[in-house]
């Protein structure tokens, strides 16, 4: 399967995991670029949108970005903020993580999340083409929460019936899925 548009990944919080399924896709991928780890502000959503836009703008021509967990959140974010009219060709959103919801021990709470701006999470319509891809097992994100997110950016639900939060937590390394929904992206 050939992707011919070139490939932004758009890691969560945890950033580069080597066993993660983002990691492992963007080594078998010719045109890809990830959105890289932040050094400082790492908890500040602004200054991951701001590293997305760097690395959007790195990329000549239209991008599908692929996104997991916070950093489907980071697109959301980016999308209403973004003045550019940078040609997005669309967006597989993974598993993206509820930030308006107490997450489990480990992660940051309501309180740490707002401070950084991740608050409330943008409803507007994205404006490009997007495929949410949603569990529905998910510790981070009910069901029910992505069906809500998917109507009010106009996503097509992809529903990958019982993953987790589709990380190696979950089990997952490889997610040939992933190259699926990424085709269909990239035939749009």
């Amino acid at each position: 399967m050939t992707i011919q548009c070139p490939v932004l990944i758009v890691p969560g919080l945890r950033e580069h995991v080597p066993e993660h399924w983002q990691t492992l896709l963007a080594a078998g991928l010719p045109k890809v670029s990830t959105v890289p780890p932040l050094e400082q502000d790492k908890l500040s959503c602004a200054a991951r949108v701001e590293a997305l836009d760097r690395a959007l703008a790195a990329i000549d021509g239209p991008v599908i970005l692929v996104a997991h967990s916070a950093g489907v959140m980071m697109v959301a974010h980016w999308a209403l903020s973004s003045k550019s009219h940078r040609p997005i060709k669309g967006a597989l959103l993974a598993t993206p993580a509820d930030v308006e919801i107490p997450f489990p021990v480990g992660y940051p709470t309501l309180d740490t999340l707002r401070e950084h701006a991740w608050l409330p999470i943008p409803r507007d319509r994205l404006g490009f083409p997007s495929l949410l891809a949603a569990s529905r097992n998910d510790p981070l994100c009910a069901y029910s929460r992505a069906q809500s997110l998917a109507r009010d950016w106009g996503s097509e639900l992809v529903d990958l019936g019982q993953v987790g939060h589709l990380n190696p937590a979950a089990g997952f390394g490889k997610w040939p899925q992933a190259l699926e929904l990424i085709a269909r992206l990239d035939a749009m």
